[in-house]
């Protein structure tokens, strides 16, 4: 496969859509992206990548986040986190508080923000410091020791977090955090504050792609567990654009709202793909359609 050919015909095909959508405006620190940039990355299983437009570019990886942590907690403390967040897509806001007081403070997935409170909770309990076990995971399989959280973005989150602690506190009053709401949530903004590149993400997130085993040949997650994240990211890793991603894509997907989308294709590679114009979900607009393009030229996809 001539990577590079096709990361060129690709950022070709997805350049028209590159500014549409509005960049995140609820977060102010992420309100003044440039609209413009637009970078894509693919890592192979071997370590080999390659990337064209603002690939080295780094940004906020928000969200994306979200699947880094899960799999730390299934590394660290197995399969026990499904007790307490469940694996179905959830049909709301990814900040709905909606659904918890039906479901008595168990969060529909690991990848709306309630559950990945609950998440990030179980790594800290494990860990004792969930922001630096990621960051450090982040570091070594990116290979890139710049790897950092954003002050700035972090105390922005922090500064206009109140929906995400008050989904914190509802969950602590039905017993579903064991460690202060003031520290998970900490803990929490400073992993979504992390500022990583395609390049990055995609060398970070090629344990995915390698069914559990890390760049260095360790392993991870055993294949099951490799198997559930990718599983749920199919499901659950675009916001309530699950479905159409699914479609559209055909490959387990985790998005942020900074403009980044980390997509999986077991056993081949990773990709990751940056354009900050969002659609009403949250999604990158010419994000998702490079991704499209991507699958639909190699034909690669897990249908």
């Amino acid at each position: 496969m001539d990577y590079q050919a096709v990361l060129q015909e690709v950022a070709a095909f997805a350049r028209p859509l590159v500014g549409r959508g509005q960049v995140a405006q609820y977060i102010p620190a992420l309100a003044d992206v440039d609209a413009e940039r637009f970078g894509i990355a693919v890592a192979d299983v071997n370590g080999e990548v390659h990337g064209v437009g603002d690939w080295q570019e780094p940004f906020s990886v928000q969200s994306i986040s979200k699947a880094f942590s899960l799999a730390l907690v299934l590394a660290e403390g197995g399969e026990r986190i499904w007790d307490r967040v469940g694996t179905e897509p959830s049909g709301n806001p990814f900040n709905s508080l909606v659904q918890l007081e039906y479901e008595n403070g168990i969060p529909r997935n690991p990848f709306i923000n309630a559950g990945a409170l609950v998440v990030t909770d179980r790594l800290q309990s494990l860990t004792g410091d969930a922001g630096t076990t990621m960051l450090e995971f982040l570091r070594a399989e990116s290979g890139n020791p710049d790897v950092a959280f954003d002050p700035v973005v972090a105390a922005s989150e922090a500064e206009h977090g109140d929906r995400n602690a008050a989904l914190a506190h509802f969950m602590a009053s039905y017993g579903n955090l064991d460690n202060p709401v003031t520290t998970v949530l900490e803990h929490y903004f400073r992993q979504c504050a992390i500022r990583m590149s395609c390049r990055d993400l995609a060398l970070a997130a090629a344990f995915l792609a390698r069914h559990g085993v890390r760049n260095d040949g360790t392993r991870l997650l055993p294949a099951r567990e490799a198997k559930q994240v990718n599983a749920v990211m199919l499901t659950c890793g675009t916001y309530d654009a699950a479905g159409s991603f699914a479609y559209r894509v055909g490959l387990p997907g985790k998005s942020g709202v900074g403009g980044g989308i980390v997509a999986v294709i077991p056993g081949r590679c990773t990709l990751c793909v940056w354009s900050p114009g969002l659609d009403t979900y949250g999604n990158s607009v010419a994000g998702v359609a490079a991704l499209d393009h991507f699958t639909t030229v190699t034909g690669w996809s897990v249908f």
